[in-house]
């Protein structure tokens, strides 16, 4: 049997490998950090000091902005350290633990989102139950249970990447560790990681997608319905704003995760990412206070005082 050495640590290949390139990219993707720290703080602000924001809709609202701030926080430090240091390196165990909250924060924000398409759907097809059917008690089962799922797809992923072995190169054409990449580098048998997002993770992924679907089927069914266009046009701003986050969000990581192999691309893969794990968070805050006239009132008060 030849003696493998095993790599305990990864070089990060980032974005660009020229140093001005770097520094332009670093004040870039600070500024997008910066911006998505301030605008999910402000939203979560707005919708604490507002009584008239107190509905189960921005209850969600402020759970994705709180969840928007950690999910850009996993990879986003790392990547503006990697573009600053000649030494782009990150250790095995940081990797995993980079994957592990990666999972976690995408598995939450897809079962959030399709709460809160539930909510959208309770409102607009159950007017008269909808105060009974999204309880605040609801509303809070449905926001833990959105975690708690996001934790348990992470879990499993995370424990079953314990066990792979990694023997070279040891260099990742990318500016943060993902599932994916991670697994093509593995040395060892990858079957029962594979089989376990094709089972487990992919199943909890579509059943999101598919209450998505299903809400804004019944919805946009309910809508037509309407017979003045003042009402129809009213029915859909309640819930246009959440769902260009879900379009944004979605799109991106279905292109992300089930493109085929033979159209695989480093640059687009690259970009992909940024997309869905940076852009998108700094996007929604801005998306829901331009296209929510309660949100823009509210924003209002809250710097005249």
């Amino acid at each position: 049997m030849t003696n493998q050495t095993s790599v305990d640590e990864f070089i990060l290949l980032g974005l660009s490998d020229d140093s001005t390139v770097q520094i332009f990219l670093f004040l870039i993707f600070l500024a997008i950090y910066l911006i998505t720290l301030v605008g999910n703080m402000l939203i979560m602000v707005v919708i604490r000091s507002d009584p008239h924001l107190h509905t189960p809709m921005y209850f969600f609202l402020s759970n994705l902005s709180f969840l928007d701030i950690c999910y850009t926080s996993v990879t986003v430090p790392k990547m503006l350290e990697s573009l600053l240091v000649t030494k782009k390196t990150i250790s095995l165990s940081d990797c995993i633990a980079q994957i592990f909250f990666f999972i976690f924060m995408v598995g939450t924000e897809i079962f959030l989102l399709s709460a809160m398409a539930y909510d959208r759907y309770a409102a607009i097809c159950n007017p008269l139950r909808y105060s009974m059917v999204v309880s605040h008690r609801v509303c809070v089962q449905m926001v833990v249970g959105a975690w708690v799922s996001g934790f348990l797809d992470s879990l499993v992923n995370t424990l079953f990447l314990i066990d792979l072995q990694f023997c070279g190169p040891n260099y990742i054409n990318h500016f943060s560790c993902e599932l994916p990449l991670l697994l093509q580098m593995s040395c060892t048998s990858t079957f029962a990681n594979e089989m376990v997002v094709l089972t487990f993770s992919m199943t909890l992924g579509f059943a999101a997608l598919l209450l998505i679907v299903a809400s804004y089927v019944c919805i946009i069914g309910t809508i037509l319905k309407i017979s003045s266009s003042e009402g129809r046009q009213k029915a859909f701003s309640t819930c246009a704003s959440h769902l260009i986050v879900v379009l944004l969000f979605c799109g991106t990581a279905f292109i992300r995760y089930m493109r085929p192999t033979s159209g695989y691309s480093d640059t687009l893969d690259k970009l992909v990412s940024i997309q869905y794990s940076i852009i998108t968070p700094m996007l929604n805050p801005i998306i829901y206070s331009l296209k929510n006239k309660e949100m823009k009132t509210a924003v209002r008060k809250l710097f005249r005082k």
